[in-house]
């Protein structure tokens, strides 16, 4: 862990200063590609979730011809679009994981079977419940993010992805690579509109879950005096205590 070292001039400035800057501590985590896959995934799920939520409840009617209107057409674009962005952003996150340094791992697994880590997790849901003063310094993510990150975030997303492109292989129709691939999911699932039921719940899902990863993130910059939010950017984790 690198020290950041108050200047050896000190112009106008009270010493406790200089103190308080000495005492940050600061670490590098994310390293660019998990940088730039959170944050190009982070576009895709919004544009997935407001173009799918207009599949599912589209807009009134247009006005004059159906061939003059290519509104849901359009709409149907951005969906897949994103849904393509999504998929390949997933895949190179995977290959990151074998490649990057160990924090880059942590989306792709849960230590479930340690008994610290359930110590540890019981620690973050007092924090989360105002019951503790201070949570425990993570260098990156804690136990109950990875947890929510590698069951909510990873399985949902799988989830939605096979879903999505068993769907997507109907409007191929048969023989297409979509169909071949994950065609096997409409009969296993029931009939095609149970698949769209099931995606769209998968949805509200994942916007839950954006939800509270947000506020999750912006209470530990403001209450758990570390960096969170900058850290997606810069790559530094920032302990402020």
């Amino acid at each position: 862990m690198d020290t950041i070292h108050a200047p050896s001039s000190r112009p106008d400035t009270d010493d406790s200063e200089y103190a308080h800057a000495a005492s940050i501590k600061s670490v590098y985590v994310y390293e660019a590609p998990v940088r730039l896959w959170h944050w190009v995934n982070a576009l895709a799920i919004t544009v997935l979730c407001l173009s799918g939520y207009f599949i599912g409840s589209p807009l009134p009617t247009q006005p004059g011809e159906a061939s003059a209107n290519y509104l849901m057409g359009y709409i149907r674009f951005a969906h897949f679009a994103a849904a393509y962005v999504f998929a390949v952003g997933l895949l190179g996150r995977l290959y990151w994981a074998f490649v990057g340094n160990h924090h880059a791992r942590e989306l792709f697994s849960v230590p479930l079977l340690q008994r610290t880590y359930w110590v540890d997790m019981l620690s973050m849901l007092r924090w989360y419940a105002f019951l503790s003063d201070r949570p425990n310094r993570y260098v990156g993510h804690n136990p109950l993010a990875r947890l929510a990150m590698f069951f909510v975030f990873f399985l949902g997303s799988l989830f939605m992805l096979v879903t999505g492109f068993a769907m997507y292989g109907e409007g191929l129709q048969a023989g297409s690579w979509a169909d071949t691939l994950f065609g096997w999911v409409i009969p296993l699932m029931g009939q095609s509109q149970d698949v769209h039921t099931w995606h769209h719940l998968g949805m509200w899902l994942l916007i839950t879950f954006v939800i509270l990863h947000v506020y999750a993130a912006i209470r530990e910059d403001i209450m758990g005096r570390q960096s969170i939010v900058s850290t997606m950017i810069s790559g530094h984790r920032t302990f402020k205590d």
